[in-house]
């Protein structure tokens, strides 16, 4: 029987080297991007079919015993890169700037959303984020072998952009209760989560997490992941950077205006009516929002996913 089937995922990525208008996410148009992402088709194939045969296909995470043993050496070359739009080295942290990393869907559409935030964004990147498999390659990611999903990581200033701005771009710019998967693009490798730091970054998630999913009519559970960091530091951390042709992708000319998040037109409450914190405690005001009301009338996320069709670059103030 294991060997039947051996045969049949090899016979299948084959022929799907021949056929791939049936992989979810179609090969973008730049060259060097398009060649890798028609070398990793079959291995997706291979990876999605293998996840319905160890049960993942009822939205269940691989082991972490069960997933692809890793490296040491770093698989993406960052060092030194600057980023496409806004011109900072992805992996400069500077002194009093915070992180946030989160999962909503393909990770060419989310990124693009936060570094279009008008203000206060240093630099994003696209990675692979909350796995089990040490330094993976995109192909590997993408076979949901790994335990990774497609993430975003931003660098920014808590004085120019609150959390809570970013949180809400996040719930809003997607369909959290779509389980192990985001619009079209279904695997675990694609599922949504938030990923915290600090203990004000977990109590914001949780606390958004349970204001979104009552406006979004109570009976739509939400399934982002939510966990610290610190969770993965024995599978060599939370974060792993992707390839360097991913990163900025929709910014880059010729690249495939491709997303598949689904928002679902569903603002997240004001942030007074579920905050955690005592609105006469200094964590109150620490975390306020600095996009007003005016910006997120203007520029919220829309469904369809119209992100890909906005301007690449960082929206300006004078406009809301």
């Amino acid at each position: 029987m294991f060997k039947t089937t051996i045969s049949f995922l090899f016979m299948f990525s084959a022929a799907s080297a021949f056929a791939p208008s049936i992989v979810v996410r179609a090969a973008p148009k730049t060259t060097a991007a398009r060649t890798r992402h028609n070398q990793q088709q079959p291995l997706r194939m291979i990876g999605s079919i293998l996840d319905l045969l160890g049960g993942a296909g009822k939205g269940e995470l691989i082991a972490p015993e069960k997933a692809l043993p890793g490296r040491e050496t770093k698989m993406a070359n960052i060092d030194g890169y600057r980023h496409y739009v806004l011109g900072n080295k992805l992996t400069e942290v500077p002194e009093g700037y915070k992180e946030a990393v989160f999962a909503n869907g393909c990770f060419w559409g989310s990124e693009k959303g936060i570094w279009r935030l008008p203000k206060g964004i240093h630099s994003t990147a696209v990675g692979y984020c909350a796995g089990f498999t040490p330094n993976p390659t995109y192909e590997e990611a993408c076979s949901g072998l790994t335990g990774h999903t497609e993430g975003v990581r931003v660098v920014y200033n808590p004085k120019e952009v609150s959390f809570v701005d970013i949180l809400r771009w996040f719930w809003e710019a997607h369909d959290p209760t779509s389980g192990m998967g985001q619009g079209n693009d279904r695997g675990t490798q694609y599922r949504s989560g938030f990923y915290y730091f600090d203990d004000e970054q977990k109590a914001l998630i949780n606390a958004s997490k349970a204001a979104y999913e009552k406006a979004l009519g109570g009976s739509r559970e939400i399934t982002t992941e939510i966990a610290a960091a610190s969770d993965y530091e024995k599978y060599g951390g939370l974060w792993y950077f992707a390839e360097q042709y991913h990163q900025q992708y929709l910014a880059k000319p010729g690249s495939r205006p491709y997303c598949s998040a689904q928002p679902q037109g569903v603002a997240l409450p004001d942030y007074s009516e579920w905050s955690p914190f005592a609105k006469d405690s200094p964590e109150y005001k620490k975390h306020e929002p600095t996009l007003p009301a005016s910006f997120w009338s203007k520029y919220a996320p829309k469904r369809g996913c119209s992100v890909v069709q906005e301007p690449n670059d960082v929206i300006d103030e004078s406009t809301f």
